[in-house]
């Protein structure tokens, strides 16, 4: 609730932690460590902002062991101090929880099934054998199709889409203007003109997942396209059809998976990324910024691919000569044969 304090030695007792100074100070919020004031903690977890800590305002930082002594004010020491600051971060998000109930404006179908203690916000609606289970909270404007499970305690924050056969499991949350279980883009050509493969298929979202804002996840078409426990989607992000992403992979913004593709686990997928269809993808590969993947992948590790940004007229005069590569590996290989 807002006006929480709580006192450094109690957080480091809390969460594990480290304590280096007066654990008698109160803390009551949270700041970046440029504009954190008095009373508030902040972190530091990546060197470029280094600097920053001397002149921070802060009662207090989360950092390494080799940042410490170039602290002006009490720490907290974590080999991880970003994971420690988000765990002490949720102490102080306040957002208040909606009353159990079905607002008024909502439309819910005779055998949907709303357990007493879940949240049906307004102007919602409910579909055919739909069910809301336990503490979960529908926000308004949003629209649960036929044969969809929403699992406990998990969230659709407002104007969410589950258009049919979408299964959640607990604690899922999924951010404004998501849809999953849209039809996959599935196309057969038929004398000419384009027949719609029916999309027979669901969607299963495994628990503590995070889909971000305005993100697509369209229904198999067959199987069920499948997300395992605890992966995080961020907004404007596409899933095709039959796509299996493994437990505690995250993908930044605009990523777009094809059809078929399966990614594993503890996998991150940078920004922009293309993955294109019926490919591999093993556990543990990092994907960066804007790489297309072509291929399956079989071993852990990074892979990146694309153009890093240079000054145009550089840019331009690479262009030109990746067009002539061809011809030059052709010369070069007739020069190295025998002879020449």
């Amino acid at each position: 609730m807002a006006g929480t304090r709580y006192s450094l030695a109690a957080l480091a007792q809390r969460f594990g932690l480290s304590l280096q100074g007066d654990g008698a100070i109160m803390i009551s919020g949270i700041g970046t460590l440029a504009g954190a004031e008095a009373g508030q903690i902040s972190f530091l977890a990546n060197s470029r902002y280094r600097r920053q800590l001397a002149g921070s305002a802060a009662s207090a930082v989360i950092l390494r062991a080799q940042d410490a002594p170039a602290s002006p004010c009490p720490c907290l020491v974590s080999r991880d101090p970003y994971s420690a600051f988000a765990k002490i971060a949720a102490l102080f998000d306040f957002a208040s929880l909606p009353a159990p109930g079905v607002h008024p404006s909502a439309v819910i179908a005779d055998d949907a099934r709303i357990d007493p203690g879940a949240h049906i916000g307004a102007h919602t609606s409910v579909g055919a054998g739909s069910v809301v289970e336990v503490g979960a909270i529908v926000g308004p404007g949003c629209v649960i199709g036929e044969d969809c499970v929403v699992g406990a305690h998990s969230e659709l924050v407002a104007r969410v889409t589950l258009v049919r056969r979408v299964r959640l499991g607990q604690r899922v949350r999924i951010h404004p203007g998501a849809v999953l279980g849209a039809d996959g883009f599935g196309l057969a050509m038929d004398e000419g003109r384009w027949l719609k493969v029916p999309q027979l298929g669901g969607v299963v979202v495994g628990d503590d997942c995070e889909i971000g804002a305005n993100t697509c996840i369209d229904r198999g078409a067959i199987e069920d396209t499948v997300l395992e426990e605890d992966v995080r989607l961020d907004n404007q992000i596409q899933i095709g059809h039959n796509v299996h992403i493994g437990a505690h992979t995250a993908m930044a913004g605009c990523a777009a998976v094809a059809g078929s593709a399966k990614i594993g686990r503890y996998c991150l997928i940078g920004g922009g990324v293309g993955i294109v269809g019926h490919i591999d993808i093993c556990d543990k590969v990092m994907v960066t910024a804007m790489t297309l993947v072509t291929h399956s992948i079989t071993e852990p590790g990074e892979y990146s691919s694309g153009t890093p940004l240079q000054p145009n007229r550089e840019w331009r005069r690479s262009a030109a000569r990746f067009r002539q590569l061809d011809e030059m590996a052709r010369k070069m290989n007739a020069l190295s044969k025998p002879g020449n």
